[in-house]
């Protein structure tokens, strides 16, 4: 989902930061003191966590999945007819569904995502303020911002070769469908035929639209078709209702077909299998020289939107038959009015896909819409060297109404995008096929794992595009916000400031930046920097990454694959920047001679950079591990040097939330 971009306002704080090497020496020394105006208890900080996931068969103590982990699938076959007279979508649906369980299965659970634009959904009330304010003065408020949501022709259970009427019920944004025989376990299969359509939103839609450009209409069609919940050894199925919140879906195949007026150019998730039936031959032939190109070719020219014979027919329907393997969801956006661009994206082991961008006219321009296609390529081979190779063949990013929001394999950002802030979004949209499309959290339970990670690795590309023209990532509603933590001492600050691990619904938008973005991100950037080290670090999330990539981990099995592969008890982390908001607070209490005592004054524990200058102006730099307070409240640090103190600085770089910066420093007088 779009991102505010970014927390991070100094360099040193985004991931190229470098290391800190100095420990305390042997020579240091800790003096027993009293812990006079500190609350800090290091029994609760150092106490023996329990993390909220178990260790069994399914998840394994080193963080990975478990022998016996085991995880449903879905696939889909999808054949949709967008009516852009009527602004409907007409589909019939077959859905293979295969229960990989030890469980036997007496009924099925389905999202029905269309149905919050019902006005007896739970999330209507919630956001129908929203829908009407994201309304334009070419695209005017209609009077009602509701649907009927999906409305079912036909919805039935094959068994054999004969198909029966499914005895199902609809609730909010669920369908349970109750079998007449259970679905085994271990393998047990079945097919869900189902015939439905539904109105399309108009703009107010947010997530899926349509909505009048200068030219034409575009048709941002995402959450497009019933989808399989997840049955998991967690909660069993897991029915959150669709509030707001965003997507927690099985993997499979797809193979779907898209029946659009033949003047319309369509993106869609995947490989489009049928070229030949849907483009032109001056299309297909650039589309090949694309494919071979590092250089940006345009496959529908600006000049080309209003010309007729940009493509094949002129009257009638053509079917767009797209196939995407190994997802767990797809999504399409169609025009009349594309231009549409492309490029060769380099992967690892000499592997290739395929960056695109649709836009209409009026996106176009050098410091907008034509620098699309360059972004998407960047930032897929940036990830793919530094994360996990790109596994789909295509990676497109669209200018329509559904501003900010990504699926696999397609993102949708805004017409009037441009500048840095067109490469951010770029950016951070195209990484949320890492995370968590690849890497499949839940992400209306835990939306740190989604949008922190996310933010996180795009921190990264902002920081090494073209040097860095567009990094640190600063944005206008954060460039007044002062240091990069200070967002998140808002949030430590705030006590009604929800946790990490609060369910990702449970918090408002206000929040949920500051909370699951910033507060998320700029703990993966403490545990890289300034707890594990790079190498470490990097070791241990790509080993996450690899064995998580197409399955469901939870939180706990992401700790313990830190801690196991990072080699390191973090405990004391996950217990105070993620099951708390507890505050870190260093100070300088006095300086005595060469003796310089500290006080911890917050729960939350980091290890902690100080820089002594001396009076000669020589300066030495220190990092107190965590172990400094493993015990009490103040530290006495006795210096090898016995040269005169000119001051001492906690945190010399700003690069911890220190909650008070006022006692970071003292000077000797």
């Amino acid at each position: 989902m779009r991102i505010a971009p970014s927390f991070l306002r100094h360099s040193r704080i985004a991931l190229l930061l470098p290391a800190l090497c100095l420990l305390p020496t042997a020579a240091a020394s800790a003096q027993a003191s009293p812990d006079v105006s500190s609350n800090y208890d290091p029994r609760l900080t150092f106490a023996p966590l329990t993390l909220p996931d178990p260790v069994n068969a399914y998840r394994s103590s080193n963080g990975a999945p478990g022998p016996a982990y085991w995880q449903n699938e879905a696939s889909y076959e999808l054949h949709a007819e967008l009516d852009t007279a009527a602004k409907q979508l007409r589909a019939t649906e077959p859905i293979t569904y295969t229960n990989n369980s030890p469980d036997t299965l007496p009924s099925l659970w389905l999202q029905l995502d269309q149905n919050i634009y019902r006005k007896d959904s739970r999330g209507y009330a919630i956001f129908a303020g929203l829908r009407r304010a994201r309304q334009n003065n070419s695209n005017p408020a209609p009077a009602d911002t509701s649907t009927d949501g999906f409305i079912f022709d036909s919805v039935q259970i094959e068994s054999g070769k004969q198909a029966a009427k499914a005895d199902y019920v609809v609730n909010d944004t669920r369908m349970q469908i109750r079998l007449s025989e259970p679905l085994r376990s271990h393998g047990g299969q079945l097919k869900i035929h189902i015939q439905y359509h539904y109105q399309i939103p108009g703009i107010w839609g947010g997530r899926t639209s349509w909505g009048m450009s200068q030219k034409g209409e575009i048709y941002d069609m995402a959450q497009w078709y019933p989808r399989m919940a997840v049955y998991d050894d967690l909660h069993g199925w897991d029915t959150l209702p669709y509030i707001g919140s965003e997507f927690y879906l099985e993997y499979g195949n797809f193979d779907y077909y898209l029946t659009v007026p033949s003047n319309i150019i369509v993106a869609a998730s995947g490989e489009l299998v049928n070229p030949k039936d849907v483009l032109t031959k001056v299309e297909l032939d650039r589309l090949e020289q694309a494919r071979n190109s590092d250089k940006t070719i345009y496959i529908r020219t600006p000049a080309e939107v209003s010309d007729p014979a940009s493509r094949p027919k002129q009257e009638g329907t053509l079917t767009w038959h797209f196939r995407m393997d190994h997802t767990r969801d797809v999504s399409w956006s169609a025009s009349p009015v594309f231009v549409w661009d492309a490029v060769r994206i380099n992967l690892p082991d000499g592997k290739k896909s395929l960056a695109m961008s649709v836009y209409p006219p009026e996106s176009v321009g050098p410091d907008a819409w034509d620098k699309s296609t360059e972004y998407v390529k960047n930032t897929v081979e940036h990830f793919s060297k530094q994360w996990f190779p790109y596994p789909w063949p295509a990676a497109i990013n669209v200018a329509g109404f559904s501003t900010g929001m990504e699926y696999p394999g397609i993102v949708f950002d805004g017409i009037p995008d441009k500048g840095s802030f067109l490469f951010w979004v770029t950016a951070h949209e195209i990484g949320h096929d890492w995370f968590p499309m690849i890497v499949g959290s839940n992400e209306r339970r835990h939306a740190f794992m989604d949008e922190g990670f996310n933010t996180f690795i795009d921190i990264d590309e902002s920081a090494t595009y073209a040097a860095g023209k567009y990094g640190p990532k600063r944005d206008s509603e954060y460039s007044a916000g002062g240091e990069p933590p200070d967002t998140i001492l808002k949030v430590l600050d705030n006590p009604s400031a929800p946790t990490l691990m609060a369910l990702a619904d449970s918090y408002g938008w206000q929040l949920g930046h500051p909370v699951s973005y910033f507060k998320g991100a700029y703990g993966m950037v403490l545990l890289r920097e300034q707890i594990l080290g790079p190498d470490r670090f990097d070791w241990a999330f790509r080993k996450y990454i690899r064995d998580w990539a197409y399955k469901h981990p939870s939180p706990s099995d992401f700790f313990r694959e830190m801690e196991s592969e990072g080699g390191e008890d973090l405990s004391w982390f996950w217990r105070g920047w993620y099951l708390n908001n507890w505050k870190y607070d260093v100070a300088v209490d006095k300086i005595e001679g060469s003796i310089v005592t500290l006080s911890n004054l917050g729960q939350q524990q980091l290890p902690t950079p100080v820089e002594v200058t001396f009076q000669d102006g020589s300066k030495t730099r220190v990092i107190l591990p965590i172990e400094t307070w493993i015990s009490k409240g103040t530290y006495a640090w006795t210096l090898e040097s016995k040269s005169p103190i000119a001051s001492v600085l906690v945190d010399p770089d700003h690069v911890l939330p220190d909650d008070d910066r006022s006692n970071n420093e003292k000077k000797v007088q």
